[in-house]
This record gives structure tokens, C-alpha cells and sequence, in this order.
């Protein structure tokens, strides 16, 4: 499973903070010929691509319509299949509406498989595979099985969804339905399988799939940054921290030993900057944030890689010209005590830590 996070904050459904206890998992497509992740998952992070009609879900009411659920399937910029989640598995979603006996928006975690046209073989079956070690993973972390996923149809004949048909206008085309997929599921928690799920003949994957066992190795930070026009010595870790007392930071550059990271920062009376994943400051484009101006808020998210588990953050923070240190900040999370970011707007920054934890 290729899995990723960018949580729709915008959305009316996470910022009505309604919580679930997860007890099944419902399985949708999202009905129209676009297999790209970038149409629903915005903005971009540097690997979904570019939404040109910014009418991904990460707004209010996407489309005039109160609907988010808590991941989705398809492709990235590069092709890559991917999965992403988009709410707190624990947070109620808005994807299957009202049922003649309730709604599973109460009980169930829900993803949408982004579609194609509904001919392509190869891409059904990558789709299908992340689908099933989707389900697999969600069902260990909430003690699930495979008997407590269904799809939107299934849902309406039980009473708890409206009136659609997806995934059973789509899984038959290729020899699947929904109990051949919960089988998948099964196979896949019981260790009868590898991560290789049954293809189309003559469709190869673009790369051997290979079992691959985590481990919760260490992950290392090396991060700079600049003031008065010139760049500081890099700090690892904790060991330190990048800046000067009283000196305004203008740009900062963040590298890490494993996974992929992503970061941005908000200029001072101005506006966020574009993410960068790059770690080189000879290259303005992509190797640092910044602009020269003095930054006020900083935010970066850490991408953990399949061969390390548990998941890990981003752990940083930032302190104000001449004051202390604020509170720590965990990747974009947002709560009670974290706004998404380190910092604080109209407020220079002169000081900055981060580590992977």
C-alpha cells in the first residue's frame, strides 16, 4: 500500500469534528471518467499534481455539496498508484447518505476508487490491490474483518446508504465483485498473501512487488536556514537548533534520511509559498522555502515510507524575535494546542527545531 495524508481541513465534515467508532468499512467509486487523485485530494503536496479548476474537496462544500470521506485511490502526477487518506479514520464522514434504517456514515470508514472509463484492465487491477491492502490495513488497526466491508450498493440494500450502484457497475467487468474482494481481504490478513493480487493475463507490474518487513529505524533531520542574507551551518536533529537570536529567518531548507518531506512557509503581511521537497540552496525553485522576505509561520509534513512502521511526524517548532519557544507542532495536525503550522502571523521568527518522531 502506497499511503499518504492530506486531511480536507476546509471541509464542513472534518471542521464538524464529529467522532465514530469504526465497527465496518465502506468501498466507493467515485462515479466519473478521472483516475487522478489530484481532482479530489488538494492541494497539491508536490506529488499529486496540479487541480487547475481548484475543485478538489478540500473546500467547504465541494461542488455545492456537503460529502467527504476519509480516503481515496487512484494516480498521482507520475502515475503512481496511491492511496489517500483525507479525515481521521475516526472521524464521522459525509459519503453515504441516509438508508431506510440509518446511515453508514455512523458506523463505517469510507474510501472512494477514483475511475477511469472502466475498460482499462491494468489500472482496475492496481486500484483493486490498493483497495484490498487498504481494507486489510484498517481492519487490524480496528480489530475488522472482512465481513465488515461492504460497498455503497450493498450499503442501500441494507437500509444504510442511498441509492447507488457503485462498485457493482464496475468490479464485474474484470471478474471481480464484492465477494471476491473480501476474500482478497481475508487472504491478505490470514498472510496467504504476499501483497500480490491475481491480474489480468499479460499485465505485469511496473515493479516486482516483494514483502517488505518494517522496521521502526531511526529517521535523521539535517535543516539550515537563512538570515541577514546568509546561511547558517546545518544542525541534525535536536542537537541544536538553526538561527539567531534576534535575527530574522528568511527561508529554510530541511533534509531527512528516509521517507519524503514536504514544507512551506508564510512571508511575514504576505501569503503561504508554494511546498518544496528539495534540499539544496542553490536551487530556488525546489531545494528551500523562502523568498528573502522574513517568514512568520512554517509548516512541513513527513511522507513514512512502507519500510518503517509505526507511522511517524514531523515534530517542530519555531520561536518569535526575541521571545521563547511556542509549542510543539506535529506535521499539519490541528487541535486544541497545534494550528497546522509553527508560528504565529505578523510575528518574525529567529529560531527553529524539528525532528522525526
Amino acid at each position: 500500500m502506497n499511503l499518504h495524508k492530506l486531511i480536507l481541513t476546509e471541509n464542513a465534515c472534518f471542521q464538524a469534528g464529529r467522532v465514530i467508532k469504526p465497527k465496518g468499512i465502506m468501498v466507493h467509486s467515485t462515479g466519473a471518467n478521472n483516475p487522478n487523485l489530484c481532482r479530489y485530494v488538494g492541494p497539491d503536496d508536490g506529488l499529486l499534481g496540479e487541480n487547475r479548476y481548484g475543485n478538489h474537496w478540500n473546500q467547504e462544500k465541494p461542488g455545492g455539496s456537503y460529502v467527504c470521506c476519509h480516503a481515496f485511490i487512484g494516480k498521482l502526477a507520475d502515475g503512481t498508484i496511491a492511496t489517500y487518506q483525507t479525515l481521521p479514520w475516526d472521524m464521522r464522514g459525509w459519503h453515504a447518505g441516509n438508508g431506510s434504517v440509518g446511515s453508514a456514515n455512523d458506523t463505517h470508514i469510507s474510501f472512494e476508487i477514483c475511475e477511469d472509463d472502466l475498460t482499462d484492465a491494468k489500472y482496475f487491477a492496481a486500484v483493486y490491490q490498493e483497495a484490498v491492502e487498504l481494507c486489510a490495513y484498517l481492519c487490524e488497526k480496528y480489530c475488522l474483518t472482512e465481513k465488515d466491508i461492504l460497498c455503497h450498493s450493498e450499503g442501500y440494500t441494507r437500509g444504510i446508504a442511498s441509492n447507488h450502484g457503485d462498485v457493482m457497475h464496475w468490479f464485474p467487468k474484470f471478474g471481480k465483485s464484492m465477494d471476491t474482494f473480501r476474500a482478497d481481504v481475508k487472504k491478505k490478513l490470514s498472510g496467504m498473501e504476499t501483497g500480490e493480487i491475481e491480474r489480468p493475463d499479460n499485465e505485469k507490474p511496473e515493479q516486482p512487488e516483494k514483502p517488505v518487513k518494517p522496521s521502526n529505524a531511526k529517521v535523521n533531520t539535517e535543516y539550515r536556514v537563512r538570515t541577514n542574507g546568509k546561511w547558517l551551518p546545518a544542525v541534525k536533529n535536536l542537537e541544536d537548533y538553526a538561527g539567531l537570536p534576534g535575527d530574522a529567518i528568511t527561508d529554510v531548507a530541511i533534509k531527512i534520511s528516509e521517507g519524503k518531506v514536504k514544507y512551506r512557509v508564510h512571508i511575514k503581511g504576505g501569503d503561504w509559498l508554494p511546498y518544496v521537497t528539495g534540499y539544496n540552496i542553490n536551487d530556488h525553485q525546489n531545494g528551500y522555502a523562502g523568498n528573502g522576505k522574513p517568514i512568520d509561520a512554517i509548516e512541513v509534513y513527513y511522507y513514512t515510507p512502507n519500510n518503517i512502521r509505526p507511522y511517524k511526524r514531523a515534530k517542530y517548532r519555531v520561536s518569535p524575535l526575541h521571545g521563547d519557544y511556542w509549542p510543539w507542532q506535529h506535521d499539519n495536525e490541528k487541535d486544541s494546542s497545534q494550528d497546522g503550522y509553527a508560528g504565529a502571523f505578523g510575528q518574525q521568527l529567529d529560531r527553529f527545531q524539528i525532528v522525526i518522531e
